[in-house]
Protein backbone atom coordinates (compact mmCIF):
# COMPACT_ATOMS: atom_id res chain seq x y z
CA UNK A 1 0.00 0.00 0.00
CA UNK A 2 2.54 2.17 1.59
CA UNK A 3 6.42 1.71 -0.11
CA UNK A 4 9.17 4.26 0.43
CA UNK A 5 12.39 3.77 -1.69
CA UNK A 6 15.64 6.31 -1.53
CA UNK A 7 13.42 9.36 0.24
CA UNK A 8 15.49 12.57 0.88
CA UNK A 9 13.99 15.72 1.96
CA UNK A 10 16.53 18.97 3.02
CA UNK A 11 14.86 20.22 6.16
CA UNK A 12 17.34 23.02 6.89
CA UNK A 13 20.99 23.83 6.73
CA UNK A 14 22.90 20.74 7.44
CA UNK A 15 19.88 18.72 8.42
CA UNK A 16 18.05 16.49 5.98
CA UNK A 17 15.54 13.62 6.35
CA UNK A 18 16.14 10.31 4.54
CA UNK A 19 14.51 6.83 4.49
CA UNK A 20 16.30 4.19 2.25
CA UNK A 21 13.43 1.80 2.17
CA UNK A 22 9.88 1.56 4.02
CA UNK A 23 6.98 -0.63 3.47
CA UNK A 24 3.45 -1.29 4.47
CA UNK A 25 1.16 -3.63 3.13
CA UNK A 26 -2.11 -3.29 2.24
CA UNK A 27 -4.71 -3.36 5.62
CA UNK A 28 -1.15 -3.09 7.80
CA UNK A 29 -1.78 -1.16 11.12
CA UNK A 30 1.49 0.22 11.38
CA UNK A 31 3.19 2.82 14.72
CA UNK A 32 5.82 5.24 13.32
CA UNK A 33 7.65 5.69 16.53
CA UNK A 34 10.17 7.06 17.79
CA UNK A 35 11.55 10.60 20.29
CA UNK A 36 10.62 14.12 19.26
CA UNK A 37 12.62 15.20 15.98
CA UNK A 38 13.19 11.74 14.52
CA UNK A 39 11.75 12.36 11.37
CA UNK A 40 8.25 10.40 11.83
CA UNK A 41 5.93 13.66 11.21
CA UNK A 42 8.19 14.18 8.19
CA UNK A 43 7.76 10.69 7.19
CA UNK A 44 3.83 11.11 7.64
CA UNK A 45 3.81 14.60 6.08
CA UNK A 46 5.75 13.32 2.57
CA UNK A 47 3.58 9.89 2.69
CA UNK A 48 0.69 12.36 2.88
CA UNK A 49 2.16 14.67 0.09
CA UNK A 50 1.56 17.47 2.18
CA UNK A 51 5.53 17.61 1.73
CA UNK A 52 7.30 17.08 -1.55
CA UNK A 53 10.62 14.82 -1.16
CA UNK A 54 13.66 16.21 -2.96
CA UNK A 55 14.50 12.68 -4.39
CA UNK A 56 13.24 9.13 -4.65
CA UNK A 57 10.01 7.76 -5.18
CA UNK A 58 6.57 7.72 -2.25
CA UNK A 59 4.17 4.85 -3.80
CA UNK A 60 0.47 4.79 -2.00
CA UNK A 61 -1.89 2.16 -3.18
CA UNK A 62 0.07 1.78 -6.76
CA UNK A 63 0.26 5.61 -7.33
CA UNK A 64 3.49 7.41 -7.33
CA UNK A 65 2.69 10.64 -5.49
CA UNK A 66 5.82 12.69 -6.37
CA UNK A 67 5.02 12.86 -9.98
CA UNK A 68 1.57 14.36 -9.25
CA UNK A 69 0.49 17.65 -9.83
CA UNK A 70 -1.42 19.60 -7.01
CA UNK A 71 -4.73 19.32 -8.22
CA UNK A 72 -4.08 15.79 -9.07
CA UNK A 73 -2.61 14.98 -5.59
CA UNK A 74 -5.79 17.31 -3.96
CA UNK A 75 -7.71 14.81 -5.63
CA UNK A 76 -5.99 11.52 -4.83
CA UNK A 77 -5.89 12.49 -0.81
CA UNK A 78 -9.66 13.03 -1.39
CA UNK A 79 -10.46 9.95 -2.68
CA UNK A 80 -7.60 7.94 -0.78
CA UNK A 81 -6.66 9.04 2.57
CA UNK A 82 -8.64 9.77 5.89
CA UNK A 83 -6.42 12.21 8.26
CA UNK A 84 -6.25 12.43 12.31
CA UNK A 85 -4.75 15.21 13.97
CA UNK A 86 -4.00 15.32 17.77
CA UNK A 87 -5.45 18.64 17.93
CA UNK A 88 -8.76 17.24 16.03
CA UNK A 89 -9.46 20.02 13.67
CA UNK A 90 -13.31 20.30 14.21
CA UNK A 91 -14.67 23.45 12.81
CA UNK A 92 -15.91 25.23 15.79
CA UNK A 93 -19.49 26.66 14.57
CA UNK A 94 -20.89 23.01 13.46
CA UNK A 95 -22.47 19.71 14.93
CA UNK A 96 -20.63 16.55 14.75
CA UNK A 97 -22.78 15.66 11.83
CA UNK A 98 -21.96 18.37 10.43
CA UNK A 99 -18.03 18.28 10.90
CA UNK A 100 -18.17 14.85 9.20
CA UNK A 101 -20.91 15.53 6.03
CA UNK A 102 -18.29 18.42 5.77
CA UNK A 103 -15.59 15.96 5.14
CA UNK A 104 -17.33 13.84 2.52
CA UNK A 105 -17.14 16.98 0.02
CA UNK A 106 -13.43 15.99 -0.46
CA UNK A 107 -14.31 12.68 -2.17
CA UNK A 108 -16.97 11.41 -4.51
CA UNK A 109 -16.62 7.78 -3.65
CA UNK A 110 -19.60 8.02 -2.05
CA UNK A 111 -22.84 9.39 -4.11
CA UNK A 112 -23.73 12.35 -2.31
CA UNK A 113 -27.49 11.36 -1.69
CA UNK A 114 -25.63 8.84 1.06
CA UNK A 115 -23.79 11.20 2.42
CA UNK A 116 -25.98 12.50 5.09
CA UNK A 117 -26.60 8.10 6.27
CA UNK A 118 -23.11 7.55 5.82
CA UNK A 119 -22.23 10.42 8.58
CA UNK A 120 -24.92 9.32 10.47
CA UNK A 121 -23.62 5.63 11.13
CA UNK A 122 -20.24 6.35 10.95
CA UNK A 123 -20.93 8.68 14.10
CA UNK A 124 -23.05 5.66 15.86
CA UNK A 125 -20.34 3.34 15.37
CA UNK A 126 -18.02 5.20 17.42
CA UNK A 127 -21.20 5.48 19.98
CA UNK A 128 -21.89 9.72 19.04
CA UNK A 129 -25.26 8.55 18.05
CA UNK A 130 -26.87 10.86 20.55
CA UNK A 131 -24.70 13.67 19.91
CA UNK A 132 -24.93 14.08 16.27
CA UNK A 133 -26.15 17.78 17.13
CA UNK A 134 -23.49 18.58 19.40
CA UNK A 135 -20.74 20.96 18.51
CA UNK A 136 -17.15 20.11 19.68
CA UNK A 137 -17.40 22.91 22.25
CA UNK A 138 -19.85 20.89 24.76
CA UNK A 139 -18.01 17.55 23.64
CA UNK A 140 -15.41 16.40 25.71
CA UNK A 141 -11.63 15.73 24.27
CA UNK A 142 -12.40 11.95 23.86
CA UNK A 143 -16.10 12.57 22.02
CA UNK A 144 -14.09 15.20 19.74
CA UNK A 145 -11.13 12.50 18.78
CA UNK A 146 -14.21 10.04 17.96
CA UNK A 147 -15.77 12.73 15.80
CA UNK A 148 -12.56 12.82 14.22
CA UNK A 149 -11.97 9.38 13.31
CA UNK A 150 -15.49 9.20 12.33
CA UNK A 151 -14.72 12.02 9.78
CA UNK A 152 -11.49 10.49 8.62
CA UNK A 153 -13.07 7.20 8.01
CA UNK A 154 -16.44 8.62 6.33
CA UNK A 155 -15.47 8.31 2.66
CA UNK A 156 -13.93 4.95 2.99
CA UNK A 157 -10.47 5.76 2.42
CA UNK A 158 -7.48 3.07 1.56
CA UNK A 159 -5.10 4.80 4.35
CA UNK A 160 -5.58 6.49 7.78
CA UNK A 161 -2.62 8.64 8.51
CA UNK A 162 -2.93 9.81 12.10
CA UNK A 163 -0.72 12.13 13.86
CA UNK A 164 0.14 11.38 17.40
CA UNK A 165 -4.18 11.08 17.70
CA UNK A 166 -4.06 10.20 21.40
CA UNK A 167 -1.18 13.18 22.51
CA UNK A 168 -3.99 15.26 23.68
CA UNK A 169 -5.87 12.65 25.67
CA UNK A 170 -5.64 10.80 29.09
CA UNK A 171 -4.16 7.46 29.40
CA UNK A 172 -7.88 6.07 29.80
CA UNK A 173 -9.34 7.86 27.21
CA UNK A 174 -6.23 7.50 25.00
CA UNK A 175 -6.79 3.31 25.38
CA UNK A 176 -10.41 3.43 24.49
CA UNK A 177 -9.67 5.42 21.39
CA UNK A 178 -7.00 3.24 20.26
CA UNK A 179 -8.94 0.35 20.53
CA UNK A 180 -12.25 1.75 18.59
CA UNK A 181 -9.35 2.90 15.85
CA UNK A 182 -8.39 -0.65 15.49
CA UNK A 183 -11.01 -2.08 15.46
CA UNK A 184 -12.99 0.53 13.02
CA UNK A 185 -9.52 -0.11 10.50
CA UNK A 186 -10.00 -3.15 10.78
CA UNK A 187 -14.04 -3.14 9.77
CA UNK A 188 -13.51 -0.97 7.13
CA UNK A 189 -10.12 -2.81 5.67
CA UNK A 190 -7.93 0.18 5.82
CA UNK A 191 -4.37 0.42 6.24
CA UNK A 192 -3.47 2.67 9.23
CA UNK A 193 -0.11 4.45 9.80
CA UNK A 194 -0.13 6.15 13.04
CA UNK A 195 2.47 8.49 14.44
CA UNK A 196 3.61 8.14 18.41
CA UNK A 197 6.38 9.18 20.61
CA UNK A 198 4.62 6.90 23.14
CA UNK A 199 5.73 3.41 23.40
CA UNK A 200 2.80 1.89 24.79
CA UNK A 201 0.95 3.18 22.10
CA UNK A 202 3.03 2.12 19.23
CA UNK A 203 3.00 -1.45 21.15
CA UNK A 204 -0.56 -1.85 20.58
CA UNK A 205 -0.66 -1.68 16.83
CA UNK A 206 0.77 -5.50 14.77
CA UNK A 207 3.42 -3.50 13.12
CA UNK A 208 6.19 -0.91 14.25
CA UNK A 209 8.99 1.19 12.62
CA UNK A 210 11.65 2.53 14.24
CA UNK A 211 12.14 5.76 12.72
CA UNK A 212 15.27 6.75 14.78
CA UNK A 213 17.64 8.10 12.99
CA UNK A 214 15.91 9.15 9.62
CA UNK A 215 17.12 12.98 10.15
CA UNK A 216 20.24 13.28 9.78
CA UNK A 217 23.01 15.85 9.77
CA UNK A 218 24.45 16.62 6.53
CA UNK A 219 26.78 18.49 4.71
CA UNK A 220 25.40 22.03 3.46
Amino acid sequence: MVVLEQVHRKLGPGVAFACERFHAPEGAQMALWGPSGCGKSTMLNLISGLLRPHAGVIRVDGTEIQKLSESALDAFRGERYGFIFQTFNLLAPFSALNNVLIGMRFSDVIPEKEWKERSKAMLERVNLGHRLHAKPATLSVGERQRVAIARALVNRPRLIVADEPTGSLDPKTANAVMTLLLELCAEEKVTLLLVTHDRGIADRLPDLFDCSGLVKEVAS
